[in-house]
């Protein structure tokens, strides 16, 4: 994904939470509340496994995903 907004967009409601969010792809692990690992993670078609935990991780999965959904990303929340 190049897509600029979405990384943006992903940042941003990431950082509106207390909860550590962290992205794999592959064997990459990235804090989603950082722009920059977003840039130089999210490309291609990758999938990509979501992983919240903290004291709002319910709401910011929920967040998060409707993100996700709205830039057609590939993303498994991970309980």
């Amino acid at each position: 994904m190049s897509n600029n907004a979405a990384i943006v967009e992903l940042s941003q409601t990431a950082n509106k939470f207390r909860s550590s969010i962290v992205l794999q792809a592959e064997n990459k692990y990235i804090d989603v509340k950082s722009i920059l690992g977003l840039f130089t993670t999210l490309v291609g078609n990758t999938a990509y496994e979501l992983h919240v935990h903290g004291p709002d991780a319910d709401e910011a999965k929920e967040a998060l995903s409707a993100v996700f959904a709205k830039h057609s990303l590939n993303v498994k929340v991970v309980d």
